[in-house]
């Protein structure tokens, strides 16, 4: 999903504005990886919170679903704690985040916004719904 026709509506004037993405994404584009948000040229991204939700049945397979920018791992939710229906935020039980606060400050320019995996590849859970706060700056 690329939001670049909300940035190019707000323009530079995007900058620290909260946007809110709500994307299903397939089992097999987490096991691909998938991009979430795909900020204008020279902006950066910096998460607000997310949440993720397995639809369809548990998640299985995986070690944990991962949300990343530029090759840091901004939340890892562990595949046990993605049972069906089950909202898991960043930062609360199964859903790491990066020490210090690090998952939520500033990411480098033009660095997106990604889900993938750690380990085998995610199963039964059909989707994983995606919610994700964040602002450009």
């Amino acid at each position: 999903m690329d939001g670049s026709k909300v940035w190019r509506a707000c323009g530079k004037g995007a900058a620290g504005v909260a946007f809110n993405l709500r994307h299903r994404v397939t089992t097999a584009e987490v096991n691909a990886g998938h991009g979430l948000v795909t900020p204008p040229k020279g902006m950066k991204v910096r998460m607000i919170d997310c949440a993720l939700i397995a639809i369809g049945g548990a998640a299985t397979g995986a070690t944990t679903v991962d949300i990343l920018m530029g090759g840091a791992k901004l939340v890892a939710a562990a595949v046990a704690g993605l049972t069906q229906s089950t909202l898991l935020r960043a930062g609360a039980t199964n859903a790491a985040i990066l020490a210090d606060g690090a998952s939520f400050v500033v990411g480098a320019a033009d660095a997106p916004v990604t889900i993938g995996k750690t380990g085998g590849s995610l199963a039964t859970a059909t989707n994983i719904d995606v919610i994700l706060t964040f602002a450009l700056e």
